[in-house]
């Protein structure tokens, strides 16, 4: 009896020693800001231009021949967030920061002096490609009113 009890035992313990462990720990799911600067920077610095299928809006008008040379780039790293641009046609600056408008990580506004500085600006987008939306409101300080209206940048990653 007693080496039955020790039998039982025996395999009692090997079924639960095998049966521990080798379970790793599910990777926590991303929070929406991680989501968010993934998106728009992927692993720190990201590059985005005009592309074979991009395009410009402006007032709802085909506007990608005057952007056709544009490229931004957003980056972060630690807390710092920066963008640069190049052939935007006086619509950004040339670089600056960059911050999240909001709880819910799909706007952001950009810092400067160009007509797109300080506008909020709708982002979203899947795998290559970002799509960006704001509006430009009327100047009251008699800059430049035909930069004034709504955008919209499909870019894809360079």
């Amino acid at each position: 009896m007693t080496r039955l009890h020790h039998t039982i035992f025996a395999l009692i313990s090997f079924t639960l020693l095998f049966s521990c462990g080798g379970d790793e720990d599910p990777t926590p799911a991303k929070s929406k800001e991680q989501v968010a600067l993934e998106k728009l920077t992927a692993d720190g610095t990201q590059a985005w231009v005009l592309g074979t299928d991009g395009f410009v809006t402006h007032k709802g008008q085909d506007k990608s021949s005057d952007f056709a040379d544009f490229e931004i780039i957003f980056s972060h790293s630690g807390g710092n967030q920066a963008y640069t641009s190049a052939n935007s046609n006086l619509l950004f600056d040339e670089s600056g920061t960059w911050a999240f408008e909001g709880d819910n990580f799909t706007k952001i506004s950009l810092s400067g002096t160009q007509p797109a500085a300080g506008q909020e600006i709708a982002f979203s987008g899947q795998g290559n490609k970002l799509r960006l939306e704001f509006n430009v409101p009327t100047p009251t300080n008699g800059r430049v009113t035909a930069l004034a209206g709504d955008y919209v940048f499909m870019l894809e990653k360079k």
